[in-house]
């Protein structure tokens, strides 16, 4: 990957970030910084290091001055790493810019002070990395995106909105969440519209052009990843094609408007293009 463009990128996409120290996100409500958020009169209880001398004696009554805190990103990368992801008929398997788009996510949260965590999803059980910062926490993420897939037919449909909700209840503080699928999962709208109302959302989503249209290229026996399920079919048939390519359109609809109701960036990386350029236009 070329560390110089991961350099000259930056998660401008953040709204609002939480850490545990100053640093140069901003954050929701008031605290500690150098951005005023707010000068009003003095209420019993107030820092009196924070009374303004100018307001008070230009009042006659005591005003203390409220900052922006500026606090570290804290982002949880959500991976998917079922069956499906293991599909690819271009430059690469889908798992393959799954796991490069999961890494300069984490490149990039811990800069300057920043944490990241990882959720790896798509079987039975998630694993979970602890958001931590510096260089050896995305050294982490590399080497758990690195391990791949679940196998074959031990793939869980509802996995990815299992994974969402268990994010939603360790990412206490608003930050950032960025989910790496493609979103062939069930079930995940719900879980992501309610990270949405206190973090900010970066959907990735990972495609392959084979996905979206059939080829006609005479019987072919079809195998459904995640529950390792058969289907022959008849490609010859232009009716069978046509509606194969109309119901994709309709799920690809359906997940936009469900990113779009979540509030989510939509990021969408494809397997016969130079996802990394992608990405990097989209983060600028």
């Amino acid at each position: 990957m070329p560390s110089r463009v991961v350099q000259a990128l930056e998660l401008a996409l953040v709204r609002r970030t939480a850490g545990m120290i100053a640093g140069e996100h901003r954050s929701p409500g008031v605290g500690l910084g150098t951005e005023l958020a707010q000068l009003r009169e003095y209420s019993p209880g107030d820092d009196v290091r924070q009374l303004d001398a100018a307001a008070t004696a230009r009042t006659g009554t005591p005003h203390v001055k409220l900052h922006v805190p500026e606090r570290p990103m804290t982002a949880w990368i959500v991976l998917d790493v079922s069956p499906s992801m293991a599909f690819g008929t271009g430059l690469r398997l889908k798992s393959d810019v799954a796991s490069g788009a999961a890494t300069v996510l984490a490149r990039l949260a811990v800069r300057r002070g920043g944490r990241a965590g990882l959720v790896l999803c798509g079987g039975p059980a998630e694993v979970v990395h602890p958001p931590r910062g510096g260089r050896r926490a995305s050294a982490a993420i590399e080497r758990a995106v690195a391990t791949g897939v679940v196998a074959d037919g031990a793939g869980d449909e509802v996995s990815l909105a299992r994974a969402l909700a268990r994010v939603s209840r360790l990412a206490r503080m608003p930050g950032l969440i960025a989910v790496v699928s493609d979103f062939r999962a069930e079930g995940w709208g719900r879980p992501l519209r309610a990270l949405g109302h206190r973090h900010s959302l970066v959907a990735v989503e990972v495609r392959d052009p084979r996905e979206e249209s059939l080829p006609s290229v005479g019987t072919l026996r079809l195998v459904d990843p995640e529950s390792g399920s058969e289907v022959e079919v008849d490609t010859r048939h232009s009716e069978l094609r046509e509606r194969y390519a109309e119901r994709e359109r309709e799920r690809r609809a359906t997940m936009r408007d469900e990113l779009r109701a979540a509030g989510a960036e939509h990021v969408s990386l494809a397997t016969d293009s130079p996802w990394l350029e992608q990405l990097g236009r989209r983060l600028r």
